[in-house]
């Protein structure tokens, strides 16, 4: 299934977000202001994941997606890109079970090409198996990156319509890496960088922004309810204006 983008036609809206998208930043710093490597910080934030797809769950949050490895982090010091590799292989091995248990479906995005064969085959068999499951979505954002998105997706398009020179978002959509997914009601980024930094750039159109200075390994069922209560007081115009909202919620 394609979602219809929001610049195409106005998305339903309610006072939970349907799909919330996060950046998980501050784990090295949360580890260097307790003087412990920042690998402890990695291994926090994986902790600090298991408690958030938990809440989401239990907030009736449909979607939620995690931006975990961008395709800019392999320029970080080659042992911490390799404690993140070995993260991500232990946290499929110990968590896939447990998400299948509670039909959360696992989805990984990104260019999975840089990853060596066992990790593809286990992100792979990780995904086939909960592939039916409908509770809540979690998708794993590794190795990438929003413009990479919208390249793969015009080279798919292309590929797809041989001699077409003019092409509309309807016929680009269904290439996008999260073509399965409504676009995010709600971003969150931790660690107080105010920056989308290559995430999501064709989905966060319209999105509602969220900055807190908590560091992703002290982000909580507390603080994700802060982020909601935050977007519940939005008004969500999507290019009308605020009368026309009064008059479409008295219609309705």
């Amino acid at each position: 299934m394609t979602h219809t983008s929001s610049t195409q036609a106005i998305p339903e809206t309610a006072s939970v977000p349907r799909h919330i998208a996060i950046i998980m930043d501050g784990n090295g710093r949360w580890a260097t202001k307790r003087f412990l490597p920042r690998v402890a910080g990695h291994a926090k934030g994986v902790e600090a994941v298991r408690g958030i797809v938990e809440a989401c769950a239990l907030r009736g949050v449909e979607y939620l997606t995690l931006f975990a490895f961008s395709s800019e982090n392999w320029r970080r010091p080659a042992d911490e890109v390799s404690v993140l590799m070995r993260l991500f292989v232990t946290a499929l091995e110990r968590e896939v079970a447990k998400m299948h248990a509670n039909s959360i479906c696992l989805k990984v995005v990104g260019d999975l090409t840089k990853f060596d064969a066992p990790l593809r085959e286990m992100i792979a068999n990780a995904q086939r198996k909960t592939a039916q499951n409908s509770r809540l979505t979690v998708t794993i954002c590794a190795n990438y990156g929003g413009r990479w998105d919208i390249m793969q997706a015009i080279e798919k398009m292309v590929a797809a319509h041989p001699g077409s020179t003019a092409f509309t978002e309807e016929q680009l959509a269904p290439y996008l890496s999260m073509a399965y997914a409504p676009e995010p009601d709600l971003f969150i980024r931790t660690g107080g960088e105010e920056r989308i930094s290559n995430f999501l750039l064709w989905q966060l159109a319209y999105s509602e922004l969220y900055f807190t200075d908590i560091y992703w390994p002290d982000f909580d069922g507390a603080a994700l309810d802060a982020a909601i209560a935050s977007y519940r007081q939005r008004e969500r115009r999507f290019g009308r204006t605020s009368e026309q909202l009064v008059e479409t919620k008295k219609a309705s």
